[in-house]
């Protein structure tokens, strides 16, 4: 055994500490994937799913190689872990992994443009917390529910 000290990277996760709590980050993990996505100049845009956009399984034309697809999107798996708020565009986009199409990608290239304007966004934990669960909901479209829950 050998102590490398304070924890500050582990698996792509970003942690740092002060009195106030442990932040968790992804930063640099994103900064890869839009790099090997090729969208570091990518605009940004503010919400991960497009309302209006509607994905069937027949829509436009298959990926001629679904290999980037379905890297992106278990990429994009991973980064759940300190941005929630992209847990249901990316359950949207992994239903296709079988046959992507090109409005799936499409959909994919919409959650790292997001991606890109929350970059150094992350998940707090407070030293002073009360350890309560809290639970967010949010309707996001017809029967569909978002729920959050935070300690």
């Amino acid at each position: 055994m050998k102590d490398l000290g304070l924890l500050s990277y582990f698996l792509g996760l970003e942690i740092s500490h002060d009195s106030s709590g442990y932040f968790l980050s992804q930063a640099k993990y994103t900064s890869d994937l839009l790099a090997r996505a090729g969208l570091t100049d990518c605009k940004i845009v503010s919400t991960p799913v497009d309302l209006q956009t509607r994905l069937t399984p027949l829509d436009s034309y298959l990926l001629s190689d679904a290999t980037l697809y379905r890297q992106l999107v278990g990429s994009l798996v991973y980064l759940i872990v300190t941005c929630p708020d992209i847990a249901y565009a990316v359950h949207i986009v992994s239903q296709f992994m079988a046959a992507p199409r090109s409005s799936y990608y499409d959909a994919l290239v919409r959650i790292l443009c997001y991606l890109k304007g929350i970059m150094f966004h992350g998940l707090h934990y407070s030293a002073h917390s009360s350890l309560q669960l809290h639970a967010f909901v949010m309707l996001i479209g017809k029967g569909t529910l978002l729920i959050i829950v935070l300690l």
